[in-house]
């Protein structure tokens, strides 16, 4: 196979501003979704948005960062849709297929629900006006093994 340089050169172009059509940044991404730069990076945290969409690439100004477009705005139009519903950890356990059913406590609010896996919670309890404390862990986690596992 022959190989010329100009040719490479021309496949490189073409293929960095099919590639640059693809990619949003992070600016672009935070003014679309109406979030935080803390938002965006606890989404990453919490396993929302993988690592490896966080795309770093030389700028002017030092270094940027860009995502692919289509995949990273899809996530975070489900995000957003779905975080009064239920925890950034529940959404993260549906969306890295952790398809295992867990047992979770519902709080209903004058606020809203909340939802909180059982393996998560370490105590409940209520609070009595008179410093009073009444133990409900027993009572939301169901029987418990010697180990500390639920039975």
């Amino acid at each position: 196979m022959l190989c010329y340089p100009y040719c490479s050169n021309i496949v490189t172009e073409e293929a960095r501003t099919i590639e640059e059509k693809k990619l949003i940044s992070k600016k672009e991404l935070l003014a679309r979704f109406s979030i935080s730069y803390g938002a965006l990076y606890r989404y990453k945290r919490k396993g929302l948005i993988p690592e490896e969409w966080f795309i770093k690439k030389a700028a002017p100004t030092g270094q940027e960062t860009y995502f692919p477009e289509e995949l990273v705005c899809e996530r975070m139009a489900l995000i957003l849709a779905a975080r009064d519903e239920s925890s950034l950890e529940e959404l993260a356990a549906r969306l890295n297929g952790a398809g295992v059913r867990q047992s979770v406590l519902v709080l209903e609010t004058a606020y809203g629900e909340k939802r909180f896996p059982l393996s998560e919670i370490l105590s409940a309890y209520r609070e009595d006006g008179d410093g009073g404390r009444r133990e409900l862990t027993g009572l939301i986690k169901g029987p418990v093994d010697p180990d500390g596992k639920e039975k």
